[in-house]
């Protein structure tokens, strides 16, 4: 399969790059701000225009001489970008005019020797169209203008001269990848273990907290299995979240958490489980989504015994008994310690998320779990299950027809999910269980 075309977005900060990005993806994906270095990344979407699909890259804004560690981080990453891209869209501000850093990029570009579009934005308004010729001066071709905030001018010229070389009906992504969301505190290690899994420095790794703002997709193939794998923003206490930008952030980890299939719980292994990380675990259940427990910076427990992993591994039980079924790792993502793990258990708790059990089998389960410990009566009267049938996967979700669901006491519904579990596995996933009431003779 031939992959979809690639189009790096790239300019200094604040020419419009996010808000230009969400236009032709037509939705409020990309973080739009006017604080300068927002996007941070190098963040993937895909786009389709007049039966063309492609992949456009969006960028972090670019000062170049600029020795601070993170734009240094953000430069690095937009020069991945356009070493990745068929081509680059170049954008500028048409209201502020040529700027001496549009000039040094401008000249690293033409060093790139890719097709360069250079696109003039915010030209908000028909007279101020008059701007775009001053950009001739930057030697990359016909200036184009647009207004990436209205969506007028030229935006439909650019993609057409954009596309005009594309090929049609490039399909997505085959149905079999599984998507694995990298969640948890600010700086347990998410992105390192990222970089670490892809080889490359594919997000921005810093002690800072609050480094990764967007949740950026990477795509990755092992032992010919698809991933799609997500880094997401550090999620912190509601009441220490500033509105705004990390606020957006926060709100964006937490929407791939619903959005993918098994999520990745990274816990420090230096400073042990946390009232916060349960608080992350609890948004992973309540999504329904597959989950593997990663205990990463494991490199840096000191002074290692044959009981240490084992003890530690308790300790978590004890912390988040809720936890039981998910399958835990130990890792580092400095010395790539068990790093492959990921991917195979991931693999693992996927098959369990997604399996579906035979009715007649399921019945004969539960069947026989009743049969071992009934339940007790409640006022002379006592739960009688009848039916019970799995009506969901993704995750596996049974109904239950019951005489009176009221019966069904959470201790005995605990019961049930457990001889499930002891019977068909659905390690690594959260199991619904819901009741319905039936007459005995409706089951006639």
């Amino acid at each position: 399969m031939n992959r979809k075309p690639i189009v790096a977005i790239v300019g200094r900060p604040n020419v419009g790059k996010s808000t230009f990005v969400n236009r032709l993806i037509g939705a409020r994906n990309s973080i739009v701000h006017d604080l300068p270095g927002v996007t941070r990344d190098r963040i993937y979407f895909d786009v389709e225009w007049q039966n063309k699909s492609f992949t456009v890259i969006d960028t972090g804004g670019i000062i170049p001489g600029d020795e601070d560690e993170i734009m240094l981080s953000i430069f690095d990453q937009a020069r991945i970008a356009t070493e990745e891209a068929d081509k680059i869209i170049f954008l500028v501000d048409g209201k502020e005019g040529i700027n001496p850093v549009d000039e040094d990029i401008a000249n690293i570009l033409r060093k790139s020797k890719k097709p360069v579009i250079l696109a003039v934005n915010k030209l908000d308004n028909p007279s101020s169209f008059l701007m775009v010729n001053d950009f001739y001066s930057l030697a990359l071709g016909e200036p184009m203008g647009i207004s990436a905030l209205h969506g007028s001018g030229g935006v439909g010229d650019l993609l057409e001269v954009l596309t005009q070389d594309f090929p049609q009906d490039i399909e997505n992504v085959e149905d079999n990848t599984i998507k694995i969301a990298i969640v948890g505190r600010p700086n347990a290690g998410k992105s390192s273990i990222v970089n670490a899994l892809l080889n490359e420095n594919r997000v921005i790794v810093s002690d800072v907290s609050g480094t990764t703002r967007d949740s950026i997709d990477s795509y990755i193939k092992y032992k010919d299995r698809d991933f799609v794998i997500v880094d997401t923003a550090g999620i912190r206490k509601k009441a220490r979240v500033d509105y705004g930008v990390e606020k957006f952030a926060v709100d964006r980890a937490i929407r791939s958490i619903r959005d993918c299939d098994v999520a990745l719980l990274v816990i420090d292994a230096a400073e042990g489980i946390s009232d916060q990380d349960k608080k992350i675990a609890s948004i992973i259940l309540d999504a329904g989504k597959g989950l593997v427990i990663a205990v990463n910076k494991w490199d840096l427990i000191e002074n290692k015994q044959a009981n240490t992993l084992s003890k530690f591994d308790k300790n978590l039980s004890n912390e988040i008994p809720f936890l039981e079924f998910a399958p835990k790792i130990y890792i580092s993502a400095l010395t790539k310690q068990r790093l492959p793990q990921i991917f195979e258990k991931a693999q693992d708790v996927y098959e369990q998320w997604t399996k579906r059990v035979s009715t007649g089998l399921l019945n004969k389960v539960i069947k026989e779990a009743y049969s071992l410990n009934p339940p007790t009566s409640v006022k002379g009267k006592r739960l009688k299950i009848l039916y019970t049938t799995q009506t969901n996967a993704k995750p596996p979700t049974f109904v239950l027809f019951a005489n009176n669901a009221d019966l069904m006491k959470d201790h005995y519904k605990r019961y049930i999910e457990n001889k499930l579990r002891e019977a068909f596995g659905f390690f690594g996933t959260p199991i619904r269980i819901a009741l319905r009431e039936r007459s005995e003779k409706e089951k006639k």
